[in-house]
C-alpha cells in the first residue's frame, strides 16, 4: 500500500490555483543565457519578497475588526479608523500581492486544454499571448494608474463615504506599483517562456520580430495617451484613437457581442483570465467608444473594488478557513463520530457527512475537506470493506459543501455581483445546504440498508468500549449540544436580552460551564456505575469549538451585530486562538497561513477587479440592453428563460471554475433577471448549488484528483462514477430550490422580512 500522505504537506488550500509554481524562488534553467538567468531570477526574489511583506497586512486587518467590535459593542464606543484600515489594507495586499502571485502561478487559467500540450507548445502560445495581451494591458494599466495615483497625491483626495475621511492617496498607490510589479514580472514569464522553445528557428523569429514589436507597440501607447503624437493619417486616415473609434462601422453594441465571443475563445485558449479580461476589454472598449474613455473606467473599477468593504471579508474568511484547518479538529471530530456511530451500518458514510457539513462551514475550501477526508476516511473504509464507488462519492460529495454553506467565499463575492446584501445570500444558502447534505446521507444508507455489503459495521477491535448506559450518554450529550446552539440562536435573535447586563453572552456561556462541571462529577462520581465514554469527550472537543466560532461569526452577520467583514475578523481571530488553545500554532504556520491567504485572495479579487472592468466596458457598450431586448422578444416564459440560464451555467461548470462564471457570467444577465422581476436571492442559491456540481462532473473535477492524490489504490474510473451518483443527487436537489423557492428564501424573509 502507499505510504500515507501528511497532512500538514499537503497544498489543499488552493483548489482554484491551475498551476502552483514549485521550487526555490530565483532557481533558473542552468542551460538559459547569463542574462536572462540574471533578470529572471532577481524579478522573482523581488516580487517574492515583495509578497512576504504584503501578506503581513491580514494582521491589522484582523485586530481592527476586532478591536471595532470590542469598542462599539462592550464600550458603546465606535471607531473611525477601523472601517478604512481594514478596506484599504485588503484592497492594497491584492494589487501588492499580484506580481507575487505570477511568480507562483496562482493566477488562474481555464487550463483543461492548456495542460494537455506539450511543454514547447505551452511555452509558444504563453509568449504569444504575453506579447499579445499582457505587455500592452499591463503597459497602459501602469501609465494610467500612475497618473490617476499622482492626480490624489496632489488633490490629497479624501474618502467621502466614512467619519474619518481618510486620505485616499497612500493606499491608491498599490494600483501603479502593483501594476508594475506585474510588468516585471511579466518580462520574466515571457523570458521563461522563450527559453523553453529551445533553440530553433521560432526563437530566431522571435527574435528578429521583437524590436519591430517594442516599437509598434511604443507608438500606439504615446498616441493613445497623446492623439497626434504620431501622424498615423496615412494609415486610418484620422488620428489614432479617431480611427479605432467605430472601425470598421460595427455599432457599440455588436462590438459588444463580438466582444464576448472573442472572450470565450481567449479563455479557454488557457491564458490567465484576468490578463485576458483586462486586455480585451482595453481593445473592444478603444474600438467602441474611444481610449480616454476606457482609461477612466478601468481606474474607477479597480480602486472601487480595492475600496470595497463587503470585500475586504475574502481574505478573513480564507484565512480563517485555513487556520481552522490547521487546529487538527477535523480529524478529531471524525474520529469519534465514526465510533459513535460504529455499529451502525454506513457510519462511515454519515460520519464523512456530518463531519463536512461542519467544516464546510469552518472552512469553506473543498480541496482541504476532500483531502483531510480521503486521508482519514479511505483506510478505515478499505479495512471495513465499503464501497470503493459510494465511498468515493460520500467524500467528494461532502467535501463540495464548502462552496455553499455560509460562509461561503463564493457567496461573499457574489453578493455585490448580484448588487444584494451578502447577509441575504448566507441565510438563504443554510437550508439548501443542510438539505443537501440530508439527501447525500439518506441515498448513502439506503443503499447500505438495500445491500449492506456497501457499508457493513466496523469491525469488532474498531468499536469503542463503552458503557451499559449508552443510549442514555447520547441522549444527555447530544440534548446538551443541542440545548447550547439553541441558545447561541436565541442570543443573536435578541430572545435572551434583558435579563440582566450581557444575558445575551453570559447564558449560552453558563449552560457550557454547566456542561464542562457536569460531565467532571459524572467522571468523578460515577453514579450507579454510569459514565461518559471517552469518546463523548473527543466528540464534544471536536464539535463545539469550530461550531460555536462558526455559529458566533455567522450570527453575528446574520442578526445584524457585525458585518460581514467584522464577522469574518472575529471568525479569523476565534481560529487563531483555537489553533493556540490546541497547541497547534507556530511561527512557520501561521506564516505559511498568511501566505495561502494572500495567494487565494489574489486570485480572487484580481479577477473580481479585471472583471468589473470587463463588465463596465460591455455595459458602456449597451451589449446587455441589446441581449434583454433579444430575449425577452422570444416570448417564452420566465421559467423557460431561467432554465436555459441554468443549463448554460451547468455545462461552464465543467470546464471553467466558479470565480469566471459568478464574475463574467453572471453580470451579463443580470438586466435580464431584473426585467423579468427574478428574486436575485434565489438566483443566487441557484447558480451557488448549479456550480457545486462542477466539483462532481468528470472529467475536470478537481474534487476526484484531490482524493486520488492521497488514496492513489483508487482507481480513477471508480472514484467518477462515484462521484456521478452524487452529481444526480444535487441535480436533484437543485431541481427542488428551482420548484420550491421558499427552501431558500424562507430563512431570510424569517429574519429580514420582505
Amino acid at each position: 500500500m502507499a505510504q500515507e500522505p501528511e497532512i500538514e504537506k499537503l497544498e489543499i488550500a488552493d483548489e482554484l490555483i491551475a498551476e502552483r509554481r514549485s521550487g526555490k524562488v530565483g532557481d533558473t534553467p542552468e542551460d538559459m543565457h547569463p542574462l536572462m538567468r540574471l533578470i529572471v531570477g532577481n524579478i522573482d526574489i523581488l516580487n517574492n519578497w515583495v509578497g512576504k511583506l504584503t501578506c503581513l497586512m491580514l494582521v491589522p486587518v484582523i485586530f481592527a475588526m476586532i478591536y471595532e467590535v470590542v469598542a462599539r459593542k462592550v464600550f458603546i464606543a465606535p471607531t473611525d479608523w477601523a472601517y478604512d484600515t481594514s478596506r484599504m489594507f485588503s484592497g492594497a495586499m491584492f494589487m501588492l500581492g499580484a506580481g507575487y502571485a505570477l511568480m507562483r502561478g496562482v493566477h488562474i487559467r481555464a487550463d483543461f486544454l492548456f495542460r494537455n500540450w506539450s511543454p514547447r507548445t505551452q511555452a509558444l502560445v504563453d509568449g504569444a499571448l504575453y506579447l499579445l495581451f499582457y505587455f500592452p494591458a499591463m503597459l497602459f494599466f501602469f501609465w494610467v494608474s500612475t497618473e490617476y495615483t499622482i492626480k490624489a497625491w496632489v488633490t490629497w483626495e479624501r474618502s467621502m463615504d466614512t467619519a474619518l475621511m481618510a486620505p485616499l492617496a497612500p493606499a491608491r498607490t498599490a494600483m501603479p506599483v502593483g501594476a508594475l510589479l506585474l510588468l516585471l514580472q511579466g518580462v520574466a514569464e515571457f523570458l521563461r517562456a522563450y527559453h523553453q522553445l529551445g533553440a530553433g528557428s521560432i526563437q530566431k523569429w522571435v527574435l528578429r520580430l521583437l524590436p519591430v514589436y517594442v516599437v509598434v507597440l511604443g507608438m500606439i501607447f504615446c498616441n493613445s495617451l497623446f492623439p497626434g503624437f504620431f501622424n498615423f493619417e496615412m494609415i486610418f486616415g484620422e488620428s489614432f484613437d479617431g480611427g479605432i473609434k467605430g472601425a470598421g462601422g460595427v455599432s457599440p453594441p455588436m462590438i459588444g457581442v463580438i466582444m464576448i465571443a472573442v472572450m470565450l475563445f481567449s479563455i479557454f485558449v488557457g491564458f490567465p483570465i484576468s490578463f485576458t479580461l483586462i486586455f480585451l476589454s482595453f481593445a473592444f472598449g478603444a474600438w467602441g467608444f474611444g481610449g480616454k474613455m476606457v482609461f477612466y473606467l478601468q481606474t474607477l473599477q479597480f480602486n472601487n473594488v480595492m475600496l470595497e468593504q463587503t470585500l475586504a471579508a475574502v481574505p478573513l474568511f480564507v484565512f480563517m478557513g485555513i487556520m481552522m484547518e490547521q487546529a487538527g479538529l477535523m480529524e478529531r471530530l471524525f474520529t469519534s463520530v465514526q465510533l459513535m456511530l460504529s455499529r451502525t451500518r454506513g457510519a462511515l458514510y454519515l460520519a464523512v457527512l456530518f463531519v463536512s457539513t461542519i467544516f464546510a462551514a469552518a472552512t469553506g475550501i473543498v480541496g482541504a475537506s476532500v483531502t483531510i477526508l480521503g486521508i482519514m476516511a479511505a483506510k478505515t473504509m478499505n479495512r471495513s470493506g465499503y464501497d470503493v464507488r459510494l465511498a468515493a462519492g460520500t467524500i467528494t460529495a461532502g467535501g463540495t459543501l464548502g462552496i455553499l454553506i455560509p460562509p461561503s467565499i463564493m457567496l461573499v463575492v457574489m453578493g455585490p455581483v448580484l448588487q444584494i446584501p451578502v447577509t441575504d445570500l448566507f441565510a438563504a444558502a443554510i437550508i439548501p445546504g443542510i438539505m443537501l447534505a440530508g439527501m447525500y446521507a439518506a441515498y448513502a444508507l439506503i443503499r447500505c440498508w438495500l445491500n449492506p455489503s456497501l457499508g457493513p459495521t466496523l469491525r469488532e477491535e474498531d468499536q469503542p468500549l463503552t458503557s451499559d448506559h449508552y443510549w442514555l450518554e447520547a441522549i444527555l450529550v447530544i440534548g446538551s449540544i443541542v440545548t447550547f446552539f439553541t441558545l447561541i440562536v436565541m442570543a443573536f435573535s435578541g430572545s435572551l436580552a434583558g435579563y440582566f447586563p450581557f444575558s445575551s453572552l453570559v447564558i449560552p456561556l453558563a449552560w457550557m460551564a454547566v456542561m464542562f462541571f457536569g460531565s467532571r462529577w459524572v467522571r468523578d462520581n460515577k453514579p450507579s456505575g454510569f459514565f461518559f465514554s471517552d469518546l463523548w469527550y473527543e466528540f464534544f472537543m471536536g464539535l463545539v469549538p469550530p461550531s460555536a466560532l462558526v455559529a458566533f461569526a455567522l450570527g453575528s452577520i446574520l442578526f445584524g451585530w457585525a458585518t460581514p467583514t467584522e464577522g469574518a475578523g472575529c471568525g479569523a481571530f476565534g481560529a487563531l486562538l483555537l489553533t493556540i488553545a490546541y497547541r497547534k500554532l507556530s511561527a512557520k504556520m501561521f506564516y505559511d497561513a498568511l501566505i495561502k491567504t494572500l495567494e487565494i485572495t489574489v486570485l480572487i479579487l484580481f479577477l473580481v477587479a479585471a472583471s468589473n472592468f470587463f463588465g463596465a466596458v460591455f455595459s458602456r457598450l449597451g451589449t446587455p440592453m441589446l441581449l434583454t431586448e433579444f430575449l425577452l422578444s422570444w416570448d417564452i416564459s420566465v421559467t423557460w428563460v431561467l432554465l436555459i440560464i441554468m443549463a448554460l451555467i451547468f455545462l461552464l461548470g465543467w470546464p471553467l471554475e466558479w470565480v469566471p462564471i459568478v464574475l463574467i457570467i453572471v453580470p451579463i444577465l443580470i438586466p435580464v433577471l431584473i426585467k423579468l422581476d427574478v428574486n436575485l436571492v434565489w438566483f443566487g442559491i441557484l447558480v451557488a448549488v448549479n456550480l457545486q456540481t462542477a466539483w462532481l462532473s468528470p472529467p475536470v473535477a478537481l474534487s476526484a484528483y484531490f482524493l486520488k492524490g492521497v488514496v492513489p489504490e483508487w482507481d480513477l474510473k471508480d472514484i467518477y462514477l462515484g462521484m456521478m451518483q452524487f452529481m444526480v443527487i444535487q441535480v436533484i436537489g437543485l431541481v427542488l430550490i428551482f420548484v420550491f423557492p421558499q427552501i431558500a428564501l424562507w430563512l431570510p424573509t424569517l429574519i429580514y422580512g420582505e
